[in-house]
């Protein structure tokens, strides 16, 4: 006779997928984690290194603006300015 089962869950014994014993399902199992951890931390590592870029962006922004407002202040006391504040950093 075959045994009965909790609601919801199957006999995998006569079935041919899924594993074939407990030690099976715990190596399935490890390795699966193993994986999503190495994916979480790859994409971990990606998403800080954008911050971290994002970061320089922003510095670089506010040291334009703050060209800008210096060249805008001197434009107002008639001298010159000193620096391009349109181009790009490292130019």
């Amino acid at each position: 006779l075959p045994r009965a089962l909790p609601h919801g869950e199957a006999d995998m014994s006569n079935q041919g997928e899924g594993p074939q014993s407990t030690a099976d399902l715990t190596a399935f199992v490890q390795n699966l984690l193993t994986q999503m951890q190495s994916r979480f931390q790859t994409m971990s590592d990606s998403i800080i290194t954008r911050i971290d870029e994002m970061g320089e962006r922003i510095d670089d922004l506010e040291r334009s603006v703050q060209d800008l407002v210096t060249q805008a202040d001197g434009a107002e006391d008639g001298s010159a300015p000193t620096t391009n504040a349109l181009a790009k950093p490292g130019q």
